[in-house]
Protein backbone atom coordinates (compact mmCIF):
# COMPACT_ATOMS: atom_id res chain seq x y z
CA UNK A 1 0.00 0.00 0.00
CA UNK A 2 1.35 3.43 -0.98
CA UNK A 3 0.30 6.47 1.04
CA UNK A 4 1.34 10.00 0.14
CA UNK A 5 2.15 12.53 2.85
CA UNK A 6 2.14 16.30 2.42
CA UNK A 7 5.36 16.93 4.31
CA UNK A 8 5.05 20.71 4.08
CA UNK A 9 1.54 21.02 5.51
CA UNK A 10 0.91 22.13 9.08
CA UNK A 11 2.30 24.60 11.59
CA UNK A 12 5.22 22.36 12.57
CA UNK A 13 6.21 21.03 9.15
CA UNK A 14 8.45 19.51 8.00
CA UNK A 15 10.17 18.57 11.30
CA UNK A 16 7.16 17.03 13.06
CA UNK A 17 5.89 15.44 9.86
CA UNK A 18 9.16 13.57 9.32
CA UNK A 19 9.34 12.56 12.98
CA UNK A 20 5.89 11.08 12.60
CA UNK A 21 6.91 9.28 9.42
CA UNK A 22 9.95 7.72 11.10
CA UNK A 23 7.85 6.63 14.07
CA UNK A 24 5.11 5.23 11.82
CA UNK A 25 7.56 3.09 9.85
CA UNK A 26 8.75 1.45 13.06
CA UNK A 27 5.18 0.65 14.17
CA UNK A 28 4.23 -3.03 13.63
CA UNK A 29 0.73 -2.44 12.26
CA UNK A 30 2.12 -0.09 9.61
CA UNK A 31 4.97 -2.29 8.38
CA UNK A 32 3.14 -3.01 5.12
CA UNK A 33 2.83 0.69 4.22
CA UNK A 34 5.17 2.47 1.82
CA UNK A 35 5.19 6.24 2.24
CA UNK A 36 5.69 8.83 -0.47
CA UNK A 37 6.94 12.08 1.04
CA UNK A 38 5.89 15.08 -1.02
CA UNK A 39 7.54 18.46 -0.51
CA UNK A 40 10.87 20.23 -0.62
CA UNK A 41 13.38 17.44 -1.30
CA UNK A 42 16.31 19.16 0.42
CA UNK A 43 14.25 19.85 3.56
CA UNK A 44 12.97 16.27 3.65
CA UNK A 45 16.44 14.78 3.33
CA UNK A 46 17.77 17.13 6.00
CA UNK A 47 15.06 16.04 8.44
CA UNK A 48 15.52 12.35 7.62
CA UNK A 49 19.25 12.61 8.31
CA UNK A 50 20.95 9.22 8.48
CA UNK A 51 17.74 7.27 9.00
CA UNK A 52 17.81 4.10 6.89
CA UNK A 53 14.40 4.25 5.23
CA UNK A 54 15.41 3.85 1.60
CA UNK A 55 13.19 0.81 1.01
CA UNK A 56 10.12 2.30 2.73
CA UNK A 57 10.17 5.91 1.60
CA UNK A 58 9.95 7.65 -1.75
CA UNK A 59 10.64 11.39 -2.01
CA UNK A 60 8.75 13.46 -4.60
CA UNK A 61 9.92 17.04 -4.91
CA UNK A 62 7.34 19.84 -4.83
CA UNK A 63 8.76 23.34 -5.13
CA UNK A 64 5.78 25.26 -3.72
CA UNK A 65 3.90 25.33 -0.42
CA UNK A 66 0.33 26.48 0.20
CA UNK A 67 0.29 28.47 3.42
CA UNK A 68 -2.30 27.95 6.12
CA UNK A 69 -3.82 31.40 5.60
CA UNK A 70 -3.91 31.41 1.79
CA UNK A 71 -7.17 31.54 -0.15
CA UNK A 72 -7.88 27.88 -1.05
CA UNK A 73 -9.18 28.24 -4.60
CA UNK A 74 -6.59 30.84 -5.59
CA UNK A 75 -3.74 28.84 -4.09
CA UNK A 76 -4.79 25.57 -5.75
CA UNK A 77 -5.10 27.22 -9.16
CA UNK A 78 -1.89 29.26 -8.95
CA UNK A 79 0.49 26.92 -7.10
CA UNK A 80 0.43 23.97 -9.46
CA UNK A 81 3.60 22.48 -8.00
CA UNK A 82 2.55 22.74 -4.37
CA UNK A 83 2.85 19.65 -2.19
CA UNK A 84 -0.96 19.45 -1.98
CA UNK A 85 -1.47 19.63 -5.74
CA UNK A 86 1.32 17.15 -6.50
CA UNK A 87 0.02 14.66 -3.94
CA UNK A 88 -3.57 14.87 -5.17
CA UNK A 89 -2.48 14.43 -8.80
CA UNK A 90 -0.53 11.30 -7.85
CA UNK A 91 -3.59 10.03 -6.01
CA UNK A 92 -5.83 10.72 -9.00
CA UNK A 93 -3.57 8.91 -11.48
CA UNK A 94 -3.25 5.84 -9.27
CA UNK A 95 0.34 6.34 -8.10
CA UNK A 96 -0.95 6.47 -4.52
CA UNK A 97 -3.64 4.55 -2.66
CA UNK A 98 -4.29 7.38 -0.21
CA UNK A 99 -3.12 10.92 0.54
CA UNK A 100 -2.88 12.70 3.91
CA UNK A 101 -1.74 16.07 5.17
CA UNK A 102 -2.21 18.70 7.88
CA UNK A 103 -2.02 21.71 5.61
CA UNK A 104 -4.63 24.27 4.54
CA UNK A 105 -7.98 22.48 5.01
CA UNK A 106 -9.76 24.55 2.39
CA UNK A 107 -7.02 23.88 -0.16
CA UNK A 108 -7.21 20.15 0.54
CA UNK A 109 -10.98 20.23 0.02
CA UNK A 110 -10.85 22.35 -3.13
CA UNK A 111 -7.90 20.41 -4.52
CA UNK A 112 -9.66 17.09 -3.91
CA UNK A 113 -12.75 18.32 -5.74
CA UNK A 114 -10.76 19.66 -8.72
CA UNK A 115 -8.32 16.77 -9.01
CA UNK A 116 -9.72 13.61 -7.44
CA UNK A 117 -13.29 14.81 -8.02
CA UNK A 118 -16.52 13.91 -6.25
CA UNK A 119 -18.07 10.46 -6.60
CA UNK A 120 -20.86 10.50 -9.19
CA UNK A 121 -24.08 11.40 -7.42
CA UNK A 122 -22.47 13.16 -4.47
CA UNK A 123 -23.82 16.69 -4.13
CA UNK A 124 -21.31 17.98 -1.55
CA UNK A 125 -18.38 16.09 0.03
CA UNK A 126 -18.25 16.44 3.80
CA UNK A 127 -15.87 16.39 6.74
CA UNK A 128 -16.38 14.20 9.78
CA UNK A 129 -15.16 14.01 13.34
CA UNK A 130 -15.16 11.16 15.81
CA UNK A 131 -17.27 11.74 18.91
CA UNK A 132 -16.11 9.90 22.08
CA UNK A 133 -18.87 8.09 23.94
CA UNK A 134 -18.93 7.60 27.67
CA UNK A 135 -19.00 3.79 27.20
CA UNK A 136 -15.56 3.84 25.53
CA UNK A 137 -16.72 3.60 21.91
CA UNK A 138 -16.81 6.34 19.27
CA UNK A 139 -19.58 7.91 17.27
CA UNK A 140 -19.33 10.08 14.18
CA UNK A 141 -20.56 13.58 13.39
CA UNK A 142 -20.83 15.25 9.99
CA UNK A 143 -20.57 17.77 8.50
CA UNK A 144 -18.10 19.69 10.67
CA UNK A 145 -17.13 22.60 8.46
CA UNK A 146 -16.98 21.82 4.77
CA UNK A 147 -20.53 23.05 4.06
CA UNK A 148 -21.83 25.91 6.15
CA UNK A 149 -25.02 26.21 4.10
CA UNK A 150 -26.70 23.11 2.74
CA UNK A 151 -30.00 21.96 1.27
CA UNK A 152 -32.04 19.08 2.67
CA UNK A 153 -30.96 16.53 0.05
CA UNK A 154 -27.31 17.21 0.92
CA UNK A 155 -28.03 16.47 4.58
CA UNK A 156 -29.63 13.18 3.58
CA UNK A 157 -26.43 12.23 1.79
CA UNK A 158 -24.49 13.10 4.96
CA UNK A 159 -26.60 10.47 6.73
CA UNK A 160 -25.78 7.87 4.07
CA UNK A 161 -22.06 8.72 4.00
CA UNK A 162 -21.80 8.75 7.78
CA UNK A 163 -23.60 5.42 8.06
CA UNK A 164 -21.26 3.79 5.54
CA UNK A 165 -18.19 5.19 7.29
CA UNK A 166 -19.40 4.04 10.70
CA UNK A 167 -20.12 0.58 9.38
CA UNK A 168 -17.01 -0.06 7.27
CA UNK A 169 -14.30 1.98 9.02
CA UNK A 170 -15.50 2.04 12.64
CA UNK A 171 -16.95 -1.46 12.49
CA UNK A 172 -20.42 -0.56 13.81
CA UNK A 173 -23.13 -2.95 12.69
CA UNK A 174 -26.31 -1.20 11.47
CA UNK A 175 -25.26 2.25 12.80
CA UNK A 176 -27.98 4.45 14.25
CA UNK A 177 -28.29 7.82 12.52
CA UNK A 178 -29.61 10.85 14.39
CA UNK A 179 -30.37 14.41 13.29
CA UNK A 180 -28.91 17.06 15.63
CA UNK A 181 -31.72 19.37 16.71
CA UNK A 182 -33.16 21.33 19.64
CA UNK A 183 -35.68 18.70 20.67
CA UNK A 184 -36.58 15.06 20.16
CA UNK A 185 -39.95 15.72 18.57
CA UNK A 186 -40.18 15.44 14.78
CA UNK A 187 -41.43 19.00 14.33
CA UNK A 188 -38.61 20.58 16.39
CA UNK A 189 -35.71 22.47 14.82
CA UNK A 190 -35.15 25.13 12.19
CA UNK A 191 -36.65 25.03 8.69
CA UNK A 192 -33.74 23.00 7.36
CA UNK A 193 -34.10 20.29 10.01
CA UNK A 194 -37.86 20.17 9.59
CA UNK A 195 -37.38 19.52 5.88
CA UNK A 196 -34.61 16.97 6.40
CA UNK A 197 -36.35 14.84 9.02
CA UNK A 198 -38.99 13.19 6.77
CA UNK A 199 -36.40 12.68 4.03
CA UNK A 200 -34.09 10.82 6.41
CA UNK A 201 -37.09 8.91 7.71
CA UNK A 202 -37.81 7.71 4.16
CA UNK A 203 -34.20 6.74 3.40
CA UNK A 204 -34.29 2.95 3.70
CA UNK A 205 -30.53 2.45 3.39
CA UNK A 206 -29.91 3.95 6.85
CA UNK A 207 -31.12 3.24 10.38
CA UNK A 208 -32.60 6.66 11.19
CA UNK A 209 -33.68 7.03 14.83
CA UNK A 210 -34.93 10.64 14.77
CA UNK A 211 -33.71 13.82 16.42
CA UNK A 212 -30.91 13.90 18.97
CA UNK A 213 -30.03 16.84 21.21
CA UNK A 214 -26.70 18.29 22.30
CA UNK A 215 -26.91 16.41 25.59
CA UNK A 216 -26.96 13.13 23.61
CA UNK A 217 -23.64 13.73 21.86
CA UNK A 218 -21.53 11.54 24.14
CA UNK A 219 -24.17 8.96 25.08
CA UNK A 220 -24.91 5.65 23.39
CA UNK A 221 -28.14 6.95 21.87
CA UNK A 222 -26.76 7.25 18.34
CA UNK A 223 -23.73 6.30 16.25
CA UNK A 224 -23.90 8.94 13.51
CA UNK A 225 -24.93 12.55 14.10
CA UNK A 226 -26.00 14.56 11.06
CA UNK A 227 -25.87 18.36 10.96
CA UNK A 228 -24.92 21.22 8.65
CA UNK A 229 -21.28 22.29 8.58
CA UNK A 230 -21.95 25.55 10.41
CA UNK A 231 -23.47 23.81 13.41
CA UNK A 232 -21.00 20.92 13.32
CA UNK A 233 -17.97 23.17 13.30
CA UNK A 234 -19.23 25.14 16.29
CA UNK A 235 -19.81 21.90 18.22
CA UNK A 236 -16.36 20.62 17.25
CA UNK A 237 -14.53 23.81 18.24
CA UNK A 238 -16.52 24.07 21.49
CA UNK A 239 -15.45 20.55 22.48
CA UNK A 240 -11.86 21.31 21.50
CA UNK A 241 -11.79 24.52 23.54
CA UNK A 242 -13.40 22.82 26.53
CA UNK A 243 -10.77 20.05 26.39
CA UNK A 244 -7.85 22.50 26.44
CA UNK A 245 -9.38 24.64 29.19
CA UNK A 246 -9.83 21.63 31.47
CA UNK A 247 -6.33 20.35 30.72
CA UNK A 248 -4.93 23.77 31.53
CA UNK A 249 -6.63 23.54 34.95
CA UNK A 250 -4.79 20.28 35.56
CA UNK A 251 -7.82 18.04 35.27
CA UNK A 252 -6.96 14.51 34.19
CA UNK A 253 -9.62 12.01 33.24
CA UNK A 254 -9.64 9.00 30.92
CA UNK A 255 -12.80 10.13 29.12
CA UNK A 256 -11.51 13.68 28.75
CA UNK A 257 -8.28 12.40 27.20
CA UNK A 258 -10.26 10.90 24.35
CA UNK A 259 -11.09 14.41 23.15
CA UNK A 260 -7.45 14.94 22.22
CA UNK A 261 -7.37 15.18 18.42
CA UNK A 262 -3.90 13.62 18.34
CA UNK A 263 -5.44 10.25 19.13
CA UNK A 264 -7.41 10.23 15.88
CA UNK A 265 -4.95 11.70 13.40
CA UNK A 266 -7.44 13.38 11.12
CA UNK A 267 -10.65 13.08 9.19
CA UNK A 268 -11.54 11.66 5.80
CA UNK A 269 -13.15 13.78 3.11
CA UNK A 270 -16.27 11.73 2.46
CA UNK A 271 -17.63 11.77 -1.08
CA UNK A 272 -14.51 12.04 -3.25
CA UNK A 273 -13.14 9.28 -5.49
CA UNK A 274 -10.00 8.43 -3.51
CA UNK A 275 -9.05 8.39 0.20
CA UNK A 276 -8.00 11.91 1.29
CA UNK A 277 -7.31 12.52 4.98
CA UNK A 278 -7.02 15.98 6.54
CA UNK A 279 -5.21 16.49 9.85
CA UNK A 280 -5.28 19.38 12.32
CA UNK A 281 -2.95 22.27 11.46
CA UNK A 282 -1.13 21.94 14.79
CA UNK A 283 -0.45 18.23 14.28
CA UNK A 284 2.76 16.85 15.75
CA UNK A 285 4.61 13.57 15.27
CA UNK A 286 2.17 11.29 17.11
CA UNK A 287 -0.74 12.78 15.19
CA UNK A 288 0.92 11.96 11.88
CA UNK A 289 1.35 8.35 12.98
CA UNK A 290 -2.38 8.11 13.64
CA UNK A 291 -3.10 10.00 10.42
CA UNK A 292 -1.20 7.36 8.45
CA UNK A 293 -2.99 4.61 10.38
CA UNK A 294 -6.39 6.15 9.58
CA UNK A 295 -5.49 6.46 5.90
CA UNK A 296 -4.59 2.78 5.84
CA UNK A 297 -7.90 1.87 7.50
CA UNK A 298 -9.92 3.86 4.96
CA UNK A 299 -8.03 2.28 2.05
CA UNK A 300 -8.48 -1.25 3.38
CA UNK A 301 -12.18 -0.70 4.09
CA UNK A 302 -12.90 -0.14 0.36
CA UNK A 303 -15.12 2.70 1.58
CA UNK A 304 -15.07 4.55 -1.76
CA UNK A 305 -16.37 1.49 -3.64
CA UNK A 306 -19.07 0.95 -1.02
CA UNK A 307 -20.23 4.59 -1.34
CA UNK A 308 -20.43 4.21 -5.13
CA UNK A 309 -22.44 1.00 -4.77
CA UNK A 310 -24.80 2.63 -2.26
CA UNK A 311 -25.52 5.57 -4.54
Amino acid sequence: MKIGIDVMGGDFAPEQTIKGVVEALSTPDLNDVQLTLIGDEAAIKEQLGDTDLANRVEIVHASEVIGMAEHPTRAISQKRNSSINVGLKMLADGSLDGFAGAGNTGAMMVGALYTVKAIDGILRPSLTTLVPKIDGTNGLMLDVGANADVKPDVMVQFGILGSLYAQHVLGIDNPRVGLLSIGEEKEKGNLLNQAVYPMLEDTRSINFIGNVEGRDLFSDKTDVIVCDGFTGNIVLKTCEGFFYKLKKRGINDEFLDRFNFESYGGTAILGVNKPVIIGHGISKANTFVNMIRLTKQVVLSNLIQKIRASL
